[in-house]
């Protein structure tokens, strides 16, 4: 008996610690990951600090372009941005605003940063979210069928266009999109608005301001869905072909289970774990936009004001867009890191 329960106090005892060692993994692991993200977003501060200031414009002289301006007049111009300053001691000045959340004056609209991001962040995560939703379906659509029938005329079709569209330009497709829809040739009419989010002209709110936003959100989604899902569609039919020959596969066939149900219940969730990174590190982007697209088609977000920002360049703009970009890609990354973990028990048992 006492034999038993020596046992039984040993085995508690093993039980017991079980949890507390996961727990301990579980936070070595986060911290590890946060340790890299923090490390990661400094070291992005320090590079895109030194891009911008490296940048060849005069910002002064490119703000009084086609006023008459004296070189005393451009000196205290350049006192009152900054611009006088050591470049160590206006890197200082960025880190520390950075981390008190201040993003800076914009030179060129003459408005708070933080304010120009708020205002923008809206059209980018309703042109970036909707494309990211129809690019994903779409992608894991295609790199499912593509994968399981591998070699087919479906595969090649699908695989060949996927990987044209990737292949292609954005800013090209989206001309193209623009001159074909929006313009018109022959005998295809002009379809969609050439830009903008919305016609000034109708009321701003309503039904009908949600059709015209609609309108205007048609082809610069369609531009991003185009260049987009193939990356979808190249890694989910690659995972298909790889889980092919897995015996659990052969053995849910022995089991009677029809084609179709193998494919989705077995083989497509355990093929959709490198979907699932890619989807977060896409979604790192989201928040940021697509500068090109937003140019072309001048819609009013992040990537459209970063597009703007450039042409000064207005450098407190520039440095607050992109530590929101930077901002995003990383905290995405980190969640990419903790979702993989528990869909991956391979990541747990490192």
């Amino acid at each position: 008996m006492s034999s038993t329960a020596a046992t039984g106090t040993v085995t508690g005892r093993e039980t017991s610690s079980r949890p507390v060692s996961g727990r301990f993994e579980l936070l070595t692991y986060l911290g590890s990951k946060l340790a890299a993200a923090v490390v990661s977003f400094f070291v992005t501060l320090v590079i895109g600090f030194t891009i911008f200031s490296l940048m060849p414009s005069d910002p002064v002289r490119t703000l009084t372009r086609g006023r008459p301006t004296s070189e005393a007049q451009l000196a205290h111009l350049r006192l009152q941005l900054g611009l006088d300053k050591p470049i160590w001691e206006r890197f200082l000045s960025f880190v520390n605003d950075t981390l008190h959340f201040r993003l800076g004056y914009s030179w060129q609209f003459q408005q708070s940063v933080s304010s120009l991001v708020a205002d923008r962040l809206w059209p980018t995560l309703l042109l970036m979210g909707t494309a990211m939703i129809l690019s994903v379906t779409l992608g894991l659509w295609l790199g499912v069928r593509s994968g399981w029938r591998q070699g087919s005329l479906f595969d090649r079709i699908a695989s060949s266009t996927s990987l044209t569209l990737w292949s292609v330009p954005t800013f090209w497709l989206g001309m193209i999109l623009l001159v074909v829809f929006s313009v018109g040739i022959g005998p295809i009419p002009s379809l969609f608005p050439a830009g903008g989010m919305s016609d000034p002209a109708l009321p701003q709110s309503g039904f009908g301001h949600y059709v015209d936003v609609a309108r205007h959100l048609v082809l610069p989604c369609l531009t991003m869905v185009l260049v987009v899902f193939a990356q979808y569609v190249t890694i989910m039919r690659s995972s298909i072909i790889d889980e092919l020959g897995s015996p659990y596969l052969l053995t849910a066939r022995a089991k009677g289970l029809t084609d179709a149900d193998v494919r989705r219940k077995h083989a497509t969730p355990n093929a959709l774990l490198p979907s699932v990174t890619m989807i977060f590190m896409q979604l790192g982007t989201l928040v940021s936009g697509a500068i090109t697209v937003e140019a072309v088609y001048s819609w009013p977000g992040l990537g459209y004001l970063t597009y703007q920002a450039l042409q000064i360049p207005d450098l407190p703009l520039l440095q607050g867009t992109f530590v929101v970009f930077s901002a995003s890609v990383i905290i995405m990354n980190f969640l990419a890191d903790v979702v993989y973990r528990y869909l991956d028990p391979r990541v747990r048992a490192q």
